[in-house]
């Protein structure tokens, strides 16, 4: 679609798709943001697994365990403002589980 298109999200009738329109672009933020989500979730666990590798096989004194939880604890607060950010723009919806 051409830079400034619109798209309908709506039901198609005869005269064309009724229902709310919104900028193309749109979709592709979207998109952007849950793919940085998966990541962000995967450097999470990553720094998980690290931290479970440094207390398994280092020596006492090392810190390389406290700061590989650091980290994780650190990326999941990114993590939760990132939800959060996404769920205020509309680019993620909950699904109102338990509703």
């Amino acid at each position: 679609m051409p830079d400034g298109a619109y798209r309908s999200r709506g039901k198609p009738t005869v005269h064309g798709y009724t229902g709310d329109v919104e900028p193309a672009w749109d979709s592709h933020v979207e998109t952007i943001y849950k793919v940085a989500l998966v990541i962000m979730f995967l450097v999470v666990i990553f720094n998980l697994g690290q931290a479970l590798y440094f207390m398994m096989t280092d020596k006492e004194g090392s810190k390389r365990t406290v700061w590989a939880l650091t980290r994780r604890i650190s990326f999941s607060l990114i993590l939760i403002a990132m939800v959060i950010l996404g769920i205020r723009m509309g680019w993620i919806h909950p699904h109102g589980v338990g509703q």
